[in-house]
């Protein structure tokens, strides 16, 4: 199979971790060749959201229209939204789009507001027209108007309640509920808890942005749903797992999404890396 052909049309995030600069590195790292979309720029670092400026919907339609007439994406992951408008403006491209998975961000890792009061109502209605959506236990309540879930079972329970409203596939992410990192999913032939070993750190900027964007990423080449799920689960485990080796910032740290492959950079002899020779700079 040919490298999938994978777009984010998401926000942007200036420290990297989060929003289109994760999607663009966990999308590559599970090898996809990654496009972006960028609907909204953000001032945020490891230490929080200090602005966010929605880009004009007029321009993100020039920018999927210029890059849709060129180019059929093989799968698309939709972030960051922002606003009301943005959000029923990308909503009229999901026809022309296939594997969807839709990451409905509205808090951050830090707690920052990212989605406008107004624009819940367009996001649930996007929950229902996408392949897949990925909300954190704090996101799945506010799309379903109810408490956070505090057990498993509750996550099992919300994961069903989103299937009754007419959601295809869901993943609520439950990585800060227990002692093994469970997250639930759930679609039309039942509900499975996905887990794997909690990692002990604070360092989770960009968790949900980089698990969303590793399943469309291998979505493609995957015989399902579930399983391009569990791989994403798996991959994320990983980059969590060597966050320290970053020690950026002064809050929440980013994950680390090239580990695989900066480990074996690290492991390779030095000739295997070695750049070319340079010619000897001459001067007239």
């Amino acid at each position: 199979m040919s490298i999938p052909r994978v777009l984010s049309i998401a926000g942007s995030d200036p420290s990297g971790g989060a929003g289109i600069q994760a999607d663009l590195k966990a999308m590559s790292a599970c090898g996809a060749y990654a496009m972006t979309v960028i609907t909204a720029l953000t001032a945020q670092s490891t230490k929080g959201v200090m602005g966010v400026h929605a880009v004009p919907v007029d321009f993100v339609r020039a920018q999927l229209d210029t890059l849709l007439d060129d180019i059929t994406p093989d799968a698309t992951k939709v972030g960051m939204l922002a606003s009301r408008d943005l959000a029923q403006a990308v909503g009229e491209y999901l026809p022309r789009l296939t594997n969807v998975v839709l990451d409905p961000v509205m808090v951050a890792t830090s707690g920052d507001p990212l989605l406008a009061p107004d624009a819940i109502e367009a996001v649930r209605e996007l929950c229902t027209q996408v392949d897949l959506i990925t909300p954190n236990m704090a996101e799945a309540a506010v799309l379903l108007d109810c408490a956070v879930a505090t057990t498993p079972d509750d996550l099992c329970d919300q994961d069903q309640a989103l299937l009754d409203l007419g959601v295809r596939r869901v993943i609520v992410k439950g990585g800060h509920l227990d002692d093994v990192a469970t997250d639930v999913y759930a679609d039309a032939d039942g509900i499975s808890l996905i887990t794997s070993a909690r990692v002990a750190t604070c360092n989770t900027h960009g968790t949900g942005c980089s698990l969303s964007s590793a399943i469309a990423a291998l979505r493609p080449a995957s015989p399902s749903w579930y399983e391009a799920v569990a791989r994403a689960k798996r991959y994320l485990t990983g980059a969590i797992g060597a966050v320290d080796s970053l020690d950026l910032g002064h809050g929440h740290g980013p994950v680390q999404h090239f580990y695989e492959l900066w480990s074996a950079a690290q492991n390779a002899e030095a000739t295997t890396l070695a750049f070319p020779e340079i010619a000897p700079r001459t001067f007239r």
